[in-house]
């Protein structure tokens, strides 16, 4: 049974309580696993924090770091570390130092027994709401075996749970201290993992409600742990009327069979130079005529370089940003994870309210990735599927490697993610560099399958009429026939053409 949004305990992480949906479920035990560095305690004092903050008490079992180096590090991030109540079970020097000479106790050697009364009675003496003990693994060390290990566990985490607690307890796994046996005593486990596209959180084992499901990015920054959930495509409200989004330029349109329909996912894909990001710009222009807002992503572009060039073929991109209608943000592919990028995405879309949006170009997007081709495809799919699920028009610029020669729709095999492609092209013809432009793939509605002489001039773009004396167009090095092709007069219903009686 799922546990009301009310009634959880946040983890005061915003990211982090979304993987959740919506926090912890009070008066259970939760785990933290991970590697050294990876964040156990900075999200044990996130958890402690959002307590005070809500008028709650917190209490911090420390059980191995020193104290005020704890306090200090916690301090520094801006928790506030004389609200929180800490119990400070460390080891001392004094346990290792007797008369200047330095002498190492087996686990056996400890008294236990002192060490419990001290916890029972912090515990007691403050009657906390939330606790966090860092790090559990630690009194592995000074119990005997195993056995005595989960036993003393185990009576830790009952005794809390009566004292009505919601707990959060860090683990290390490391070879020789296994924790997968300490699921049994949680209700919910939270996995910190460094991957090579970045550090992940993930929630393997969650009692009493559903969790998003997959590896989550998250980051450390100097306020803390940033959470970043894995895009969730969601469901369509009602039917989407599949209304036109004219590109301003008729040729184009024509091409389009009007425009392009809104809500779907179009890919403009083309050799280097070709005029892909120009076109898809053209897009925005046209939208932003109707008060409509663009956000184009730059994932291999300045912002600046793209500023002067779509100024220089008479797209009002200065008017465009005063006004509102246009948002360009520059993205460093190797600095950002594809959550975190999902994440800028949809604050675009649901906090700024973004009609179009534009990722230029796939390969740069496909770097925060680090070359997972898989998961490069599943991101993009989920991403096309979150903007198309919320009414918004998607452009993906893809670039294929060869200038000329042979013909290839995308580089990076997401044909089938797209409801549309346009296709850009270079032609050698009498040994003059041209363009062309045509449709390859439109869902919604016909198109004219024609392809068109493509210019960019200091007025903008103008599109031919169908190259229709050129043959091999798609190879990138044309022949021009002398003639127009012939075509078979239109026949009246029910009559047989003389070339098809004489065939037979």
């Amino acid at each position: 049974m799922s546990t009301p949004l009310a009634e959880r305990a946040s983890t005061g992480i915003a990211g982090l309580d979304e993987v959740l949906s919506g926090g912890l479920v009070p008066e259970r035990s939760y785990m933290v696993r991970g590697q050294a560095g990876s964040g156990k305690t900075m999200l044990g004092f996130h958890y402690l924090q959002q307590g005070i903050d809500e008028g709650e008490t917190a209490l911090f079992i420390n059980l191995e770091e020193d104290i005020r180096d704890l306090k200090e590090n916690a301090a520094a991030l801006g928790f506030d570390t004389d609200a929180i109540e800490f119990l400070d079970l460390s080891p001392s020097a004094d346990v290792f130092v007797d008369d200047d000479s330095y002498e190492v106790f087996e686990a056996a050697e400890v008294e236990r027994e002192p060490l419990t009364e001290k916890i029972v009675d912090g515990v007691t003496a403050v009657d906390p709401d939330r606790v966090v003990v860092d790090p559990l693994t630690q009194l592995r060390f000074l119990l005997s075996d195993d056995y005595q290990f989960r036993k003393q566990v185990v009576g830790f985490m009952r005794f809390l749970k009566d004292q009505e607690v919601t707990v959060l307890f860090t683990v290390q796994n490391t070879p020789s201290l296994p924790t997968d046996d300490l699921e049994f005593i949680t209700d919910g486990t939270i996995q910190l993992d460094a991957a090579e596209y970045g550090k992940t959180v993930r929630v393997p084992k969650f009692r009493g409600s559903s969790t998003q499901s997959g590896d989550h990015a998250y980051r450390i920054t100097d306020a803390g742990i940033e959470v970043y959930p894995a895009l969730q495509p969601g469901t369509r409200d009602g039917t989407l009327e599949f209304e036109q989004i004219s590109s301003g330029i008729p040729e184009v349109d024509e091409l389009l069979h009007g425009g392009i329909e809104r809500g779907t996912v179009t890919i403009v894909s083309g050799p280097t130079g070709v005029g892909k990001t120009t076109l898809s710009t053209q897009f925005m222009k046209e939208a932003a005529g109707r008060g409509e807002r663009s956000v184009i992503y730059l994932f291999e572009e300045n912002r600046e370089t793209f500023l002067a060039r779509s100024r220089a073929v008479n797209i009002p991109v200065d008017e465009m940003l005063a006004k509102g209608t246009l948002q360009v943000t520059e993205v460093e592919a190797l600095e950002r994870s594809p959550q975190e990028f999902a994440r800028m995405v949809r604050d675009e879309v649901e906090e700024e309210g973004a009609d179009i949006v534009m990722i230029d170009g796939i390969s740069g997007y496909r770097l925060t990735l680090r070359g997972d081709e898989e998961q490069m495809l599943q991101q993009m799919h989920a991403l096309g599927r979150y903007l198309k699920n919320a009414g918004v028009t998607g452009i993906f610029v893809d670039e294929t490697r060869n200038v000329t020669g042979e013909f290839h729709a995308t580089m990076e095999n997401i044909s089938y993610l797209a409801d549309n492609i346009v296709f850009l092209r270079h032609l050698e013809v009498g040994g003059e560099l041209r363009k062309a432009i045509g449709v390859l793939k439109k869902r919604t509605s016909d198109f004219e399958r024609t392809i068109r002489e493509f210019r960019i001039t200091e007025h903008g773009i103008t599109v031919g009429e169908p190259m229709s004396r050129l043959r091999g167009i798609l190879s990138g090095t044309p022949e021009i026939v002398d003639r127009e092709p012939e075509r078979e007069p239109e026949r009246e219903p029910g009559r047989r053409s003389r070339r098809r009686d004489a065939d037979e």
